[in-house]
């Protein structure tokens, strides 16, 4: 069973190393993980798995003036494919509501089809791309983004 909650400092550590595992040299550290916890703008999310105690997923969103900048959408391997980012988001905006985040907004690889197929289920429109925005391979970055009044 997969328990959605805000992430706390004891989970900064496993939400790095997934990110490492999955950007490699670009992934967020231990302390950057941290550093965001401490910011009032900020909340942060992960998914536990309920039998292990692991933290299979986390996300973020920040709050800029009622737009929410959702980064570090991340899933183990072992566990995609069962709808966790999906839940994870949805817990993540409710969440992000109710610190006064109106409208949404996150980057997505132009190859990443997987990712894109859920931000456009959950309601996310493509607004247009950014050249050249990833590293490791470089690639473009889709801006997507879920307007209160799209909804």
């Amino acid at each position: 069973m997969i328990e959605y909650e805000r992430m706390k400092m004891t989970d900064c550590a496993k939400a790095a190393e997934l990110e490492s595992g999955i950007f490699g040299g670009d992934a967020w550290t231990e302390e950057d993980f941290r550093e965001s916890l401490c910011c009032d703008y900020a909340v942060y999310a992960v998914a536990r798995d309920t039998e292990s105690g692991e933290i299979v997923a986390c996300a973020g969103v920040r709050n800029m003036c009622g737009d929410g900048d959702i980064t570090n959408v991340l899933v183990d391997s072992a566990y995609r494919g069962q709808g966790i980012a999906e839940h994870l988001m949805k817990y993540l905006m409710s969440e992000g509501e109710k610190a006064g985040v109106r409208n949404f907004t996150l980057e997505a690889r132009v190859s990443n089809i997987p990712a894109i197929r859920l931000y456009e289920k959950l309601g996310f429109v493509s607004e247009g791309k950014r050249p050249g925005f990833y590293d490791n391979p470089k690639e473009d970055a889709m801006i997507f983004w879920k307007r209160k009044d799209n909804v």
